[in-house]
C-alpha cells in the first residue's frame, strides 16, 4: 500500500479547511436545534407509551390490587424502569458506543468486528485496516494476558462468531417486528379514545379507523419523511408538553401524595405485596420503554449531545410527570375504566384537542420506526445478511432518508393482518414487551464486549455493566416470557422467520464466495497464457465484475474457455462493503496491477460503508479511465524513485494496490478530456440517431445499433458521457515516460472503442454428498431467495445495453 499523499488529493482536511476527522463542537444554539429536530425523529414511538403503559400492567391478575398502596408501587416501578434503563444505561453509556456517528446493534457488531475480528466474511482485506475510521480514536493494540487469550479464543472458534452473529440478526429482527408492531399499538391505542365519549362507536369500527389510517401511513412512505419532517418536532413537543400539564393538574386536582411514590421504598412494597402477579405485571411496565432503542438507532441522524440534552431537558421529566398524574388520578378512582385509563383521566373540555394531537402523535411514532426499519434492512443487505431489496432515496441531501417499496408493503399486510387479528392492544401489548425486551438485552450483552474489546476498560467494568443493567432487564424478559401464550409468541416468530432468511441468505453468499477463494485462477496459468491471454484481444474495455478483493476469480478462466475474444483493457471491479458506515471518498477506491504491463489488466476495488449507497457513481467509466491513468503514474514515479537502492530493483508491482482518489487536476495525468456539449436545439431522438450515425462503422450489428439508440434515446446523460473522449496531452507527452505513454494510449483507445460490463450469472447448488438440511439451505431456501430479489446489474446501477452475463454453476 503506498502511502496517502495530500498531493494525490487524499489530504485528511476538505477544500474549506475543516478537519473532517475531527469536527468543532456545536455551539448552544446548534445543539438545541438539533435537539429540538430530535425530538419528531427520535422520541415519537417513546412519548406515546403513556397511551398504554398502565393499561397493560392492570389488564391482568393485578386489577384486584387497585389500592392507593399497589398503585403508587406501580409508578414507582415504572419511574424507577425509566431512570435506570432510558435514563443511565442508553442516555450516558450507550449512546458514547457510536461507531463514527451511527448507532444500532449493528454499529455495535461493526465495532466488534474491526476490533476483535469476529467477521465470518473472507473478503477483508488488510488494506481496510488502513482506513481513517476503521480503529476507534485512542485505540491501543497492547493487550492484556487474558484479553488476548479471550479473544484468540473467540477467534479460532467458529461457533462463537456463528452465535454473535445470530445474536446480532436477533437484535435487527427484532427491531424490524417493531416496525410491525408499533404502528398497530400506536394507532389503535389512539383510536380506542373514541370510545370514551361515543358509547355507540362499537370496538370492530375502530379497528376499521385504524386499519384505514395504517393503510394510508404505509402508502405515503414513498413520499417520504423529507416532505412532512418540518411537522413531526411541533407535533411531539406539543404532545410532550401536554403530557406534561395534564400530569401536573392531575397531581394537583386527584392526589398530590403520589409525590412520595418517588421513593424505591415503593417499589419493595409492590412485591412484597403483589408476589408473582407483580412480576407478571412488569410484562406492561415494559411498554413504558417502548422505542428507548430508537435513541441509539438513530443516533447517525443526530448527535449524541443533542439527543441527551432532548431526553433530559424534556422527554424525561414530562413522562414522568405524566405518569405521575396517571398514577394519582387512578389511586383515587379505582372503579374506572382501566383500558382507556390515558383518556380517562382528561378533563373532558380538553379531551377532542388531546385525542387529536395524540392520534398524530402515534402517526409520527409510527412514522419514525418504519422509517428505521428501511435504514436496518439496508445495513442488512450492505453485510451480506439480507436479500437485495429496491432502496429508493427521498431526499437529495440526506441519505439516511429511504424508502423500500418490497419491505413497505410487506410491513404493511403484516401490521394490518396483526391489527385484524388480535384487534386487542393488550395482546398486541405483549408481542410489543417481548420484542422490546429482547433487543435490549442483545444491546446489553454486545455493549459489555464492546467495552472489552473496543474500549479495553477491562473485565470488571464490564461485568459490573452486565449485572447492572443485564440482571434488570432479564427480569422484565422473563415476565415478557409469561405472556407468549397471549400474544407474545408474535415477536418471536417472526424473528425467528426473518433471522432464518438473514442466515441463509448470509450462508449462501458465504459459501459461494469461499467457492471463489479456493478455486482461484492460478497466476502461473494466467502468465503462460501471454499477453493475449490465448485468444483475440479486440479493442475497448472489459469490466469483469467479481467479488473476490485479491486473485483473479474461477468465473475468469469460464469465460476465457467459452468466449472467442476479449477485451484490450480488462479491469477486475469488486464492490464490496467494509464494516464502518461510511467510506471517505476519497479513501473509496484501490487500483492494482494483475500480470505484467503488457498484459492491460487492471484491478479496482471500491469500498463502501455499510450506510454507502453502492452503484450511485452516474460517471463510473470515466472516473475509472481517470483513476486507472493516476495510478500508472503514481507505479512509474515510485519505479523512478527506487531505480537507484539495488534492493528494490527487482521488486515487482504486481498484486499491489493503492488508494488512488480523481485528481483536481486531470493535467497531472496526462489526459485531456474532451466533452461535447450537445445543440440545445437538438430533440432527444436527434442526438439519438447522430450516436447512433457515429457508430454506422463499426462492428456492431444493425440490431445491436438500434437497441443502443432506443436506450441513449431514454438516457440522454448516459449518452452524453458514452461520447466523452480522452486525448493525451501533447505539453506533456514529449517529457513522458515511453512506456507510460504507451500504457495511457492503449487505455485511451480502448476506451473510444467502448466499455462492457461482464458478470456471472451464478447458479449455486449442494454437493450431493451434502446432508439434507445443507441441500434444504442451498437448494430450496437461497435459490427462492436469489431468484426473487434485485439482480447485482440492477443494484450496482449497470447499464443493461452494455451488459454480459455468462452462466456458471457452483457446487459448494
Amino acid at each position: 500500500m503506498w502511502p496517502t499523499d495530500p498531493e494525490y488529493g487524499l489530504s485528511p482536511k476538505n477544500t474549506i479547511g475543516i478537519d473532517v476527522y475531527n469536527p468543532p463542537p456545536l455551539h448552544w444554539t446548534s445543539l438545541l436545534v438539533l435537539a429540538y429536530q430530535s425530538c419528531g425523529v427520535v422520541y415519537g414511538d417513546l412519548s406515546t407509551s403513556p397511551l398504554y403503559v398502565y393499561k397493560g400492567t392492570f389488564s391482568g391478575s393485578l386489577h384486584r390490587f387497585l389500592d392507593e398502596e399497589t398503585v403508587f408501587g406501580v409508578f414507582s416501578v415504572v419511574f424507577w424502569t425509566v431512570t435506570l434503563i432510558p435514563l443511565l444505561k442508553y442516555v450516558f453509556i450507550v449512546l458514547s458506543a457510536d461507531d463514527n456517528g451511527e448507532g444500532g446493534t449493528f454499529a455495535l457488531y461493526s465495532l466488534l468486528v474491526r476490533h476483535a475480528k469476529f467477521s465470518l466474511m473472507p473478503n477483508q482485506q488488510a488494506a481496510d485496516e488502513e482506513l481513517s475510521a476503521y480503529y476507534r480514536p485512542g485505540y491501543s493494540t497492547e493487550e492484556t494476558p487474558i484479553l488476548k487469550a479471550l479473544r484468540n479464543f473467540l477467534e479460532k472458534h467458529r461457533k462463537s462468531r456463528t452465535f454473535l452473529l445470530l445474536m446480532v440478526l436477533f437484535g435487527a429482527s427484532l427491531v424490524i417486528g417493531d416496525g410491525v408492531l408499533t404502528p398497530a399499538m400506536s394507532v389503535l391505542s389512539s383510536f380506542s379514545g373514541l370510545q370514551v365519549h361515543s358509547s355507540a362507536l362499537t370496538h370492530g369500527e375502530v379497528v376499521l379507523l385504524s386499519c384505514i389510517v395504517l393503510v394510508c401511513l404505509f402508502t405515503l412512505q414513498h413520499w417520504g419523511t423529507r416532505r412532512v419532517a418540518f411537522l413531526f418536532a411541533p407535533v411531539v413537543v406539543l404532545w410532550l408538553l401536554l403530557l406534561a400539564a395534564l400530569g401536573i393538574y392531575n397531581i394537583a386536582v386527584w392526589n398530590p401524595r403520589v409525590l412520595r411514590a418517588l421513593s424505591p421504598y415503593y417499589v419493595v412494597r409492590f412485591f412484597q405485596r403483589t408476589g408473582k402477579d407483580g412480576w407478571i405485571s412488569l410484562g406492561g411496565v415494559l411498554l413504558s420503554m417502548t422505542g428507548t432503542e430508537a435513541m441509539y438507532a438513530d443516533l447517525g441522524h443526530f448527535t449524541a449531545a443533542s439527543i441527551r440534552v432532548a431526553f433530559v431537558g424534556l422527554i424525561y421529566p414530562c413522562l414522568v410527570l405524566q405518569y405521575m398524574g396517571q398514577a394519582a388520578f387512578l389511586s383515587k378512582s379505582p372503579d374506572c375504566n382501566i383500558h382507556f385509563i390515558f383518556f380517562e383521566s382528561i378533563p373532558r373540555p380538553v379531551f377532542w384537542p388531546v385525542l387529536v394531537i395524540a392520534t398524530l402523535a402515534a402517526i409520527v411514532g409510527s412514522q419514525a420506526v418504519i422509517s428505521a426499519t428501511f435504514s436496518i434492512v439496508r445495513q442488512c443487505t450492505a453485510l451480506g445478511c439480507f436479500p437485495r431489496v429496491k432502496i429508493v432515496h427521498t431526499s437529495n441531501r440526506i441519505h439516511g432518508q429511504i424508502y423500500s417499496p418490497e419491505i413497505n408493503w410487506i410491513l404493511m399486510l403484516v401490521c394490518l393482518g396483526v391489527t385484524v387479528g388480535f384487534r386487542d392492544t393488550d395482546l398486541i401489548g405483549n408481542a410489543y414487551g417481548m420484542a422490546c425486551a429482547g433487543v435490549m438485552v442483545v444491546t446489553t450483552l454486545l455493549m459489555a464486549l464492546v467495552m472489552i474489546f473496543v474500549w479495553q476498560q477491562g473485565f470488571i467494568l464490564a461485568a459490573m455493566f452486565l449485572l447492572a443493567f443485564g440482571s434488570v432487564e432479564c427480569v422484565y424478559l422473563s415476565a415478557a416470557l409469561m405472556k407468549v401464550p397471549q400474544g407474545g409468541w408474535l415477536p418471536l416468530a417472526l424473528s425467528l422467520l426473518v433471522v432464518a432468511v438473514m442466515y441463509v441468505w448470509h450462508y449462501g453468499t458465504r459459501r459461494r464466495h469461499l467457492f471463489d477463494v479456493q478455486n482461484k485462477v492460478s497466476l502461473k496459468w494466467l502468465h503462460a497464457l501471454g499477453p493475449s491471454l490465448g485468444i483475440v484481444r479486440v479493442p475497448g474495455i472489459g469490466l469483469i465484475y467479481s467479488e473476490l478483493a485479491t486473485g483473479v476469480p474461477a468465473i475468469f478462466s469460464h469465460f476465457v474457455t467459452n468466449l472467442p475474444a476479449f477485451h484490450q483493457v480488462l479491469v477486475f471491479v469488486c464492490v464490496k462493503a467494509v464494516p464502518i458506515p461510511h467510506v471517505r471518498c476519497y479513501e473509496r477506491h484501490l487500483i492494482g496491477r494483475i500480470g505484467p504491463r503488457e498484459f492491460r489488466m487492471y484491478r479496482c476495488v471500491i469500498r463502501h460503508g455499510y450506510k454507502d449507497v453502492p452503484g450511485d457513481d452516474n460517471d463510473f467509466e470515466n472516473d475509472l479511465v481517470v483513476r486507472i491513468a493516476e495510478f500508472v503514474h503514481m507505479e512509474a514515479a515510485e519505479a523512478a524513485a527506487n531505480a537507484d537502492d539495488p534492493r528494490n530493483s527487482d521488486a515487482s508491482v504486481e498484486g499491489r494496490m493503492a488508494v488512488v482518489n480523481r485528481p483536481f487536476d486531470l493535467s497531472r495525468t496526462g489526459l485531456l478530456m474532451r466533452a461535447p456539449l450537445p445543440n440545445p436545439d437538438d430533440s432527444i431522438v436527434v442526438r439519438a440517431a447522430t450516436a447512433a450515425a457515429t457508430t454506422a462503422d463499426s462492428s456492431k450489428t444493425e440490431t445491436i445499433q438500434s437497441l443502443q439508440t432506443m436506450y441513449e434515446a431514454e438516457s440522454p446523460g448516459f449518452a452524453i458521457r458514452r461520447r466523452i473522449r480522452f486525448e493525451i496531452d501533447d505539453s506533456t507527452s514529449e517529457s513522458m515516460d515511453p512506456a507510460v505513454k504507451d500504457e495511457l494510449s492503449a487505455l485511451v483507445e480502448a476506451k473510444h472503442a467502448g466499455v462492457a460490463y461482464i458478470m456471472g450469472h451464478s447458479y449455486i447448488q449442494a454437493r450431493k454428498s451434502s446432508s439434507i438440511i445443507k441441500k434444504l439451505a442451498i437448494d430450496v431456501a437461497y435459490t427462492f431467495l436469489r431468484k426473487n430479489c434485485r439482480g447485482p446489474a440492477v443494484a450496482l446501477n449497470i447499464p443493461h445495453i452494455s451488459l454480459i452475463e455468462v452462466g456458471m454453476i457452483y457446487y459448494v
